[in-house]
């Protein structure tokens, strides 16, 4: 009679296999989430821009002329009362003035202390008193279809 032998757990090959398959995927994940992260705190800016843009508006109504930089932060009716950076503290918000009273573009640029500094493709984003959006990447190439979409 022939006596069997039966093996228990894993050997060491089926484990690295299972290692390899773990490895391949994160390295496909991890770049596609830090992506979708980026993405979507961009989203802080544009928020951050249109609220400006806003309160821009308001303060046109009560004053017959736009607020500048400087008024940026003074509480309303003086200024807009808007803060310096977005709430996640990744892009710095400020508003600049044309010749007239009656223009102005308001911008958020990414922070590097803030962790938007590896999104290379969206680093400034605009908004002016007519509603024209704008964005550009780390070399100032417009990247306005994806950043404010």
């Amino acid at each position: 009679m022939r006596q069997q032998y039966y093996t228990r757990g894993v050997t060491l090959i089926e484990l690295m296999i299972a290692l390899v398959v773990v490895a391949i995927l994160a390295a496909i994940a991890v770049p596609s989430y830090r992506s979708y992260i980026l993405r979507a705190q961009r989203t802080e800016a544009r928020t951050a821009l249109l609220r400006v843009q806003a309160a821009q508006e308001r303060f046109l109504l009560q004053q017959n002329r736009y607020a500048t930089d400087a008024e940026l932060e003074a509480a309303p009716p003086a200024g807009l009362g808007q803060p310096r950076t977005t709430e996640g503290n990744k892009y710095g918000i400020a508003i600049v003035n044309a010749a007239t009273p009656t223009e102005y573009n308001v911008t958020a640029t990414a922070l590097a202390s803030g962790g938007q500094q590896d999104d290379s493709k969206c680093v400034l984003l605009r908004i002016d008193h007519n509603g024209v959006k704008y964005a550009a990447d780390s070399g100032g190439t417009d990247t306005t279809r994806d950043c404010w979409r």
